[in-house]
């Protein structure tokens, strides 16, 4: 089709950029890596130092859970459609499209997590509580490490996946879901005392 001034716009195809296209740098991943740390081991000093009334720790409450839902449950759909492509019953772009479409609602889950976990002071001297945390970062961490797999999966799209990149996925998938599990489990162990 030979486009001149007088082309629809709506008639001129459309040519998806893949994600390999507009990688993220690994420099940048490793930044906010460094800066997720530091927002982390902010909101646990924070904790100590804000003080919430109920009517406020309530309001927490329920963003927490909220929070959880939207963060894991989009985890579980990425990781679903990921056992659903290793059955054979979907495409690699099936997963790497709904990983980067669910990019943002697992960061705000995550991010709300954070920000209302803070409100509902934890004690940070509980061991549970200190792996608890421990699992919040390693979840971060590798979440960044996540994307930068997802990227390279992107880049196998009609080509079979070698199967380094499938080892280090699947480990990603499984320090994502123990991370996620681990913490849900522990915050719902230290609502009951």
């Amino acid at each position: 089709m030979a486009l001149t001034a007088d082309t629809p716009l709506a008639s001129v195809p459309v040519v998806p950029a893949t994600r390999t296209e507009r990688s993220t740098p690994a420099w940048v991943l490793v930044l906010l890596g460094i800066l997720s740390s530091a927002v982390l081991a902010g909101a646990c000093w924070m904790s100590g130092h804000v003080h919430a009334d109920t009517t406020l720790q309530t309001v927490a409450r329920f963003i927490h859970v909220a929070a959880l839902v939207v963060g894991l449950g989009a985890v579980l759909a990425v990781d679903w459609f990921a056992v659903l492509w290793l059955l054979g019953r979907r495409r690699l772009s099936d997963i790497t499209g709904t990983a980067c479409a669910l990019q943002v609602p697992i960061w705000l889950g995550l991010a709300g997590l954070m920000a209302t976990g803070l409100l509902l002071h934890p004690n940070l001297s509980s061991p549970l509580t200190q792996v608890k945390l421990g699992l919040v970062l390693a979840v971060t961490v590798n979440g960044l490490y996540a994307h930068w797999l997802g990227q390279r999966l992107d880049r196998y799209q009609n080509s079979p996946v070698p199967r380094r990149l499938l080892i280090r996925s699947a480990l990603a998938a499984t320090v994502s879901q123990t991370g996620w599990w681990g913490a849900t489990f522990i915050g719902f162990l230290n609502s009951q005392s």
